[in-house]
């Protein structure tokens, strides 16, 4: 394994004081539900409340951030009364990425670092999400990720393949993705000054060069609800894990 991924049992057990920011304003339309795709009831619970929990219960939360639809804030507020840190709920953008900028300005806690994370990946388990927060408390940026399994092939628009990539130094980025403060907001400051868009924090901080950004290896389980199956696997995990990721 190449110096630079991280185990995340290797980690040094520390305390990293950190914002979690949650996002969760999309539609979630290929789930077909009907709802917000955060907001659909797993194992008794709305989606995006797994993660949320996780996040909230580990050593060093300073505070939630919930970044919701606008039409959800009130009762997102609502629901969130019995959480042990303070927790602020806001409406989200456009794009994930205004959405995320939002989530930070937000951020009002004393914390060093803040952690981006899906609510569409109710799975999280307290060990990665250390793991990630504590790696970018040392180095400045690190994200969740696992290795490529398939072969994967370019495919040209015509539909024929063009190459097959090499697998061996590919690796599926997850959530949580966790930065100093001053390197997030950086990035997002930065990026929208120049009209930079990227699919995710991490690029963003790859493409501005702010900081170099560590993987730390994730977890197959910690997947993103995107469809109607991957919710009913979501359900058969909580289920024989007692209903806790």
């Amino acid at each position: 394994m190449p110096d630079c991924i991280l185990e995340s049992v290797s980690v040094a057990e520390r305390t990293v004081d950190f914002v979690a920011v949650l996002v969760m304003a999309g539609s979630g339309e290929r789930l077909g539900a009907g709802v917000p795709k955060a907001f659909v009831m797993l194992g008794g619970l709305p989606l995006w409340r797994h993660s949320a929990n996780t996040l909230a219960s580990l050593p060093g939360c300073r505070q939630v951030v919930l970044v919701v639809p606008a039409d959800r804030v009130a009762r997102t507020v609502g629901e969130t009364q019995d959480f042990p840190v303070p927790v602020r709920v806001v409406p989200g953008g456009a794009r994930r990425q205004d959405s995320v900028g939002m989530g930070l300005g937000a951020a009002t806690a004393r914390a060093t670092v803040v952690a981006i994370h899906d609510a569409a990946r109710p799975m999280l388990s307290r060990e990665t999400a250390l793991a990630v927060i504590r790696e970018a408390s040392r180095s400045g940026a690190a994200l969740a990720a696992v290795p490529v399994r398939d072969t994967l092939k370019r495919v040209r628009a015509d539909g024929t393949v063009e190459s097959t990539l090499d697998r061996a130094s590919l690796w599926q980025a997850q959530t949580p993705q966790a930065f100093r403060v001053e390197v997030a907001r950086a990035a997002h400051a930065e990026a929208a000054r120049q009209g930079l868009e990227a699919t995710d924090d991490a690029a963003l901080v790859e493409a501005l060069g702010l900081s170099p950004v560590h993987v730390v290896r994730g977890d197959p389980w910690n997947f993103k609800v995107t469809e109607k199956p991957d919710l009913e696997v979501a359900e058969m995990l909580l289920a024989r894990a007692g209903g806790t990721p």
